[in-house]
């Protein structure tokens, strides 16, 4: 049996699908079924599912048909001589639904009310799902429907290789002994907390705990993130643009808790182990936030949140947290 998981992006979608993966893999061999299993992701959240020994393998194409048309077309023409028996669509978008298409597989699975008409992609569709359900449970409703086991949902994101490389490169930064990471920086403007907030807070932190700090982000924040270590002193480093995902997943696993904004790296850092702080306004925790037991999630609940908007002329539910709950809800998390 030829299985094609279809989940091309973001960081933290394909993060979210990972029990899926588990739940598939686990149910169809418990069943005796010998199956193959494909995942078809884009380059930017690729390298979170590279060498996983779940899946057999891992299709990366470039994101843009416009830009990239032969590129894609080829790989469209690789998957479809394939001859895959499942092919799900765990995006739900037009996006996907054109890979679905592509791929000539004999059944074709989703969701009912999956968007952009990406339902018009499908020929086996499952009842529409519960927006307000947490994603991580409606992924796993699609693998369960296919045969994958039921239980617990479990994050198969092995990064014991790329413990040793990250222990490495946050001592070559400066820092020794026990430490907690701050994720400033999300995709959205309306995600975002003041800088200077999460400076306070990690003073703060380090006055009260002795731990030192990581600042994790990407390479375009490289600068601003830097000089965020630097305002916050000599028990601070960034790590900015350092690691690759498997690597910043070895950062959080390592770490004593993590204070984050709704990110991709918030849901990497709940899959790894990791006990996050996660602060919320334009966007709702309990469809997307940190997935399971021991987190913290801040949030004001104001009238207009959450508003799911990525500009905002007064972002109060984010300008609302103040210092003072970010730090109670980072030494809960310590404990």
């Amino acid at each position: 049996m030829k299985v094609l998981i279809i989940k091309l992006s973001s960081i933290g979608d394909c993060v979210q699908t990972l029990p899926a993966l588990y739940s598939l893999r686990k149910g169809l061999g418990s069943k005796g079924a010998k199956a193959r299993v494909d995942w078809l992701v884009e380059e930017a959240a690729s390298s979170v599912l590279k060498d996983n020994p779940l899946l057999d393998n891992l299709i990366v194409v470039k994101r843009g048909w416009l830009r990239n048309f032969r590129e894609n077309l080829k790989a469209a023409r690789r998957i479809k001589k394939e001859g895959y028996d499942i092919v799900v669509d765990f995006q739900g978008l037009l996006k996907s639904g054109v890979w679905v298409m592509l791929s000539g597989g004999r059944r074709k699975v989703g969701f009912r009310n999956g968007r952009e008409l990406s339902r018009l992609f499908l020929n086996e569709k499952l009842p529409p799902f519960d927006i307000e359900r947490h994603a991580v449970d409606r992924y796993l409703d699609l693998a369960r429907y296919l045969g994958g086991e039921k239980g617990e949902a479990v994050f198969p994101l092995d990064v014991e290789r790329e413990k040793a490389v990250v222990k490495r490169k946050v001592e070559k930064s400066g820092i020794k002994g026990p430490f907690f990471v701050i994720v400033p920086r999300a995709r959205w403007e309306t995600k975002l907390w003041k800088d200077d907030r999460f400076i306070e807070l990690s003073k703060r932190l380090i006055e009260k705990t002795g731990l030192s700090v990581v600042i994790a982000g990407g390479a375009v924040d490289k600068k601003s993130l830097g000089d965020m270590a630097g305002a916050i002193g000599e028990k601070a480093a960034s790590l900015a643009g350092a690691t690759d995902l498997k690597e910043l997943a070895a950062l959080f696993r390592l770490s004593k808790g993590v204070v984050t904004v709704d990110s991709g790296p918030m849901h990497l850092a709940s899959a790894s182990g990791a006990k996050v702080v996660a602060l919320f306004g334009p966007t709702a925790p309990w469809r997307t936030g940190p997935f399971g037991a021991g987190h913290v999630v801040i949030r004001k609940g104001i009238e207009c949140s959450p508003c799911f908007k990525r500009a905002c002329n007064d972002p109060k539910c984010m300008t609302g947290i103040t210092v003072d709950e970010a730090l109670e809800g980072a030494l809960k998390i310590l404990k």
